[in-house]
């Protein structure tokens, strides 16, 4: 029966249900083609996974090449063994004064590339490029770098004390894990051509590389285990095909999960006009439910009657949707993979798609349960008599049950794809906290409308613009939820991506270092020394002596199955020193003595301690060239990471790493006038050295911030068009309700003008108020965000809080307007008689 009634009511057609389709299909189309892309990406880098390694596996060692029987093993295992150096070094063009940039070396032996190929401009053999002029070797570099020292290929420049000629630009190589991001562009050279440039020597700040050219259906996993359990102590590093890019793998997992969730928020600003689209056609279905009812039909039918519609429109709506979140992708893709630098293969792909509908269909139901539970518990007569009689009852209490399991799933459903409970969690409380507070904004904006309008007496538009929105049952809620939201995340973002900027480009180079120079040889010390205490415009400047190592185990179980913080996972910097150094707080324990020479002891960072669960003495093993370093905690010390400065999470006693080969690291603070000479300086007398300028590793990340900042908003302006179509169909359903309006009024003796003033007041304000809500929450949610996430100062980003409130105004003036024609264009005798 039920089944029966639903089809015949569907017959009339879509007719005030196409704001309902529209809201859930483009809420379910941002997440859809967000779970395609991300998809995308993944199979792209799994189905890539060894070109972008360059080999089947890697084997990698940090400070030092492989021992003759790692090597052994190696060759043993592999049918082909391609060894590589990957290193910084500064770029030296002669002139005067001569060019010097940064750039990212890659030595390479013969065998490179083991797997994919480098493209070169002009098209070359790599031998070729390599094989350079009689008297010097070639080299390739990235187009960034040629660009940046004014390089053509024939053009001579240096690194450390050997001199290349440059053969060619270096357009693509297959190894380029990393999707591009680095300090410096790459550089691709023969490794026997760096035997004299000095640039290699012990303690250099240097992985070697063995990639690994395996047999045809080799084990993977197997291979992985045999290696770190026969060199466990050696500090190798594997990665193989299975994940070519782990780092890039991650991080696009990471903001895929998280703009998915922030285009839930999309959906939830849908469900509003959903919500407002059901209970808009059930209230034009009074007469008809009264009908069915005299007749005979119960509560449960009727309720299952509307219950089949809606499920049918939100299947339509949610398939829509899904088509369009599969489809777009697809119609970008050449545009998107132009723009990756990491490769993506588009095609459909079920999961994401299943994803997006599943949210759709849960949000379908939380949102539109509630209008469909009223039905069942309203009698006829009062249908007939008030349709607003049950407004201000709850549905049955089952229903009420029914829409937190729904809530719960879609919270569980969130967290099981996202694979984080407490991105997911705070994400979705954030979003129920909005719209709470969203609602409750509403109601007082309302409030107050009702409170100023005796205060408007003599202003007549302004007083029936505070009547509009003061009224019961009128805009004001749907206003406030449709673009509240929307514009609160826009708000949010904006203010935690201004303020992270402000932080790294203004407020960073403030107080951080000029330069970081590294590879500095230990016989270079002194002189380095030298040269900084006798410039007056140096005003201060740190030097420590430099290794890395890899934590393997804590308390003798190892390090991944205690933790999984990030300090165990690959290298870290570690340092030694007699003293602490100066402006050092030990929070917990006591340094060792000045010539102490007993069992090794470290000095562990307090905070990254805390969030590792460590304790004063507990034990760390740490693998330093191969050679296993037991440690006790002996103390715990404030470590600062926030001024680019010189920060080591572990520091040891000297005698714990003396006769390991190192070099040492500096941080030079200069005026900017004095930086230029200080680098000439130091480069002519110690090649070796690199120098990393500290604001052009800014920019790098600023323009990181950028990509992470424009998804976030594109992602948030989905869920505002969605809260413009929720705005647009609460204006078309009060549009009876203004016909009414304006035909009275101009009854009165209002003027068309002064009626349009009337709703063109009422819209800005509404916007006004919305956009003020708005920003409200999204500058609480930037604050805390900067806060107590990025621990950074907070300052509001007025640029970003005047176009939220501009914004707001306009989005309601134009929603207003346009379905303000119409009333005024109709005959008030027509209107008036129409509601006799």
């Amino acid at each position: 029966m039920a089944y029966r009634l639903a089809r015949r009511e569907l017959r009339g057609g879509l007719r005030g249900f196409r704001i309902f389709l529209a809201c859930l299909a483009l809420g379910v189309m941002a997440i859809a083609a967000v779970g395609t892309i991300r998809a995308s990406i993944q199979a792209g880098l799994a189905d890539e996974g060894a070109e972008l390694l360059g080999g089947d596996a890697v084997v990698t060692f940090t400070y030092r090449f492989a021992t003759p029987e790692e090597e052994a093993w190696m060759e043993a295992t592999a049918e082909a063994v391609s060894e590589t150096v990957d290193f910084r070094s500064m770029a030296v063009v002669p002139g005067d004064p001569p060019e010097r940039g940064l750039t990212q070396v890659q030595a390479v032996d013969a065998l490179y590339p083991l797997i994919g190929a480098v493209e070169l401009d002009p098209a070359m053999p790599l031998e070729q490029a390599f094989a350079g002029t009689e008297d010097l070797p070639g080299a390739v570099v990235e187009q960034v770098l040629a660009d940046r020292l004014a390089l053509d290929p024939g053009d001579t420049f240096r690194l450390g004390t050997q001199e290349f000629v440059l053969s060619a630009v270096l357009e693509s190589y297959p190894d380029n894990s990393g999707g591009g991001f680095g300090l410096g562009p790459r550089t691709l050279v023969r490794l026997d051509d760096l035997a004299d440039s000095g640039l290699l020597g012990e303690g250099t700040l240097m992985d070697s590389n063995y990639r690994l050219d395996l047999p045809e259906g080799s084990d993977l996993a197997a291979l992985q285990a045999e290696a770190e359990a026969r060199f466990s102590d050696s500090g190798l590093r594997w990665r193989d095909a299975r994940d070519g890019a782990p780092g890039v793998s991650q991080f696009v997992d990471r903001i895929g999960a998280f703009l998915v969730l922030v285009g839930l928020s999309g959906l939830a600003v849908g469900g509003v006009g959903v919500s407002a689209a059901v209970r808009a056609y059930l209230a034009g279905k009074t007469e008809v439910i009264a009908t069915l009812k005299t007749l005979g039909a119960t509560s449960g039918t009727i309720f299952l009657t509307y219950v089949i519609q809606i499920g049918i429109l939100t299947l339509i709506g949610v398939g829509i949707g899904v088509v369009l979140g599969a489809l777009v992708p697809l119609a970008l893709s050449p545009l998107i993979v132009d723009r990756l630098p990491i490769p993506a293969a588009f095609t459909l792909y079920p999961a994401p798609l299943a994803e997006a509908a599943l949210y759709g269909v849960l949000t379908a139901g939380i949102f539109t349960l509630w209008p469909l539970a009223r039905t069942e518990q309203i009698r006829a007569a009062t249908l007939f008599r008030d349709i607003g009689g049950a407004a201000g009852r709850l549905p049955a209490p089952r229903y009420l049950v029914a829409m937190a399991a729904l809530l719960a799933g879609l919270v569980g459903a969130a967290i099981w794809f996202s694979g984080t409970a407490v991105l997911t969690l705070s994400t979705t409380g954030g979003i129920a906290a909005a719209l709470v507070l969203l609602v409750l904004a509403a109601l007082g904006i309302g409030w107050l409308a009702r409170r100023f309008k005796g205060a408007a007496r003599g202003r007549p538009t302004l007083r029936l613009a505070l009547g509009a929105i003061g009224a019961q049952g009128g805009e004001t809620t749907s206003v406030v939820l449709s673009l509240g939201l929307g514009l609160a995340v826009l708000a949010a973002v904006g203010q935690i991506d201004g303020n992270l900027r402000q932080s790294i480009s203004d407020d960073l180079p403030e107080v951080a270092p000029s330069y970081f120079f590294v590879d500095i040889q230990p016989d270079q010390i002194d002189g380095f020394r030298a040269r900084l205490d006798e410039d007056p415009a140096v005003r201060d400047y740190e030097i420590a002596p430099m290794l890395r190592g890899i934590i393997t185990r804590i308390n003798g179980q190892p390090a991944e199955d205690v933790t999984d913080h990030w300090v165990i996972e690959g290298d870290r910097g570690l340092t030694y020193s007699t003293d602490p150094r100066p402006g050092t707080v030990i929070t917990d324990g006591q340094w060792w003595p000045a010539n102490y020479g007993g069992p090794p002891q470290v000095s562990f960072s307090r905070e990254e301690a805390a969030e590792m669960g460590l304790s004063l003495g507990d034990t760390l093993t740490v693998n330093v060239l191969g050679r296993d370093i037991t440690a006790e905690i002996t103390s715990f010390r404030q470590v600062e990471f926030d001024d680019a400065g010189m920060g080591f999470v572990m520091s040891m006693n000297p005698a714990a790493l003396r006769g390991a080969p190192h070099s040492w690291i500096s941080t030079v603070y200069a005026a900017p006038e004095a930086e230029a000479a200080i680098l000439r300086d130091l480069a002519q007398a110690y090649p070796n050295i690199t120098a990393i300028r500290i604001r052009d590793a800014i920019d790098r990340v600023l323009v990181v911030l950028g990509g992470i900042a424009a998804a976030t908003r594109y992602a948030a302006l989905a869920t505002l068009v969605t809260g413009f179509l929720v705005l647009i169909g609460a204006a078309a359903a009060g549009e009876r309700a203004r016909t009414y309006e304006a035909a009275v009024l101009k009854t009165l003796g209002a003027s068309r003008a002064r009626v349009l003033r009337s709703f063109a007041l009422r819209a800005a304000l509404l916007g006004l108020a919305a956009a003020l809500v708005a920003l409200a929450a999204g500058m609480a949610g930037g604050w805390a965000v900067s806060t107590y996430v990025m621990e950074t100062g907070f300052t509001p980003i007025w640029p970003n809080a005047l176009g939220i409130v501009l914004g707001g105004v306009l989005t309601t003036l134009l929603a207003g307007l346009a379905f303000a024609l119409r009333p005024l264009s109709a005959k008030p005798a027509r209107v008036l008689r129409g509601r006799e």
